[in-house]
């Protein structure tokens, strides 16, 4: 079975709704998930994660925010929370002092993408292993082969592979990238892959799992969050209709 891992910007569409967001992406089925810290210059993201990025700013989202808000339903968290966000909030933060808060708030790896891979090696791996959290690199359909191996080999959890060289949510990304998907599925890697980026239906779901061990679903999702003020039967109904 393929795995599903659901995205969401935490702080909206109400800054309190986060465990009721937890609690319905567990019961509707999904394997995981990814939570979005709010910052203010989400470069890799599309225009509706920004814009879910503003909303949960101006709702008064914080890092110290999220992880009280985690700790405090963490017993009844049951699949991996990953958190997903840009460096710079993290290291005002103070990096130690964050990995340390996650694994008291039940979080199981985090995913920062502009994090380089050197300054990983050098000052933040043995950081993360302390605290036992699993970090994970994106890799790309113009990342070479060795490159890949290398990201992999530093990365735990799962390898991100990005469906096409865009922002997230791009309505004209490459879902059957067959030669990328081929390639990836050749080389001998040592965490599964998961495919981001582009994903709205069951349809696309299973086109690019074919060759992957799973799918990440953000922006499709965040739109339900953001456009529908039933969105608890929404986000349950989309998210069904992924898994079954």
């Amino acid at each position: 079975m393929k795995k599903l891992n659901i995205y969401f910007t935490a702080g909206i569409p109400q800054l309190e709704d986060i465990a009721d967001i937890i609690q319905l992406i567990q019961d509707a089925g999904a394997d995981m998930m990814e939570i979005g810290m709010p910052y203010s210059d989400p470069v890799a993201d599309g225009p509706v994660i920004q814009k879910a990025h503003e909303l949960a700013l101006k709702n008064g989202m914080t890092i110290e925010k999220l992880l009280s808000q985690l700790k405090s339903i963490k017993n009844e968290i049951k699949i991996p929370v990953i958190l997903m966000g840009y460096i710079n909030p993290v290291l005002s933060f103070g990096f130690e002092n964050f990995c340390r808060e996650c694994s008291e708030s039940g979080v199981s790896g985090l995913i920062i993408p502009d994090l380089p891979p050197i300054e990983f090696e050098k000052n933040y791996q043995k950081i993360l292993e302390k605290y036992n959290l699993n970090f994970t690199f994106l890799v790309t359909p113009e990342t070479s082969d060795e490159r890949i191996l290398y990201l992999d080999s530093l990365s735990s959890g799962f390898l991100y592979a990005v469906s096409s060289s865009s922002t997230t949510g791009k309505e004209n990304t490459i879902l059957k990238n067959e030669d990328y998907l081929s390639r990836l599925a050749s080389l001998p890697l040592k965490n599964p892959v998961m495919i981001g980026f582009g994903i709205k239906s069951k349809q696309d779901f299973e086109n690019v799992t074919e060759k992957a061990d799973g799918g990440i679903i953000g922006t499709a999702f965040v739109n339900i969050l953001l456009q529908n003020k039933d969105w608890k039967i929404k986000a349950i109904d989309f998210i069904n209709s992924i898994k079954n």
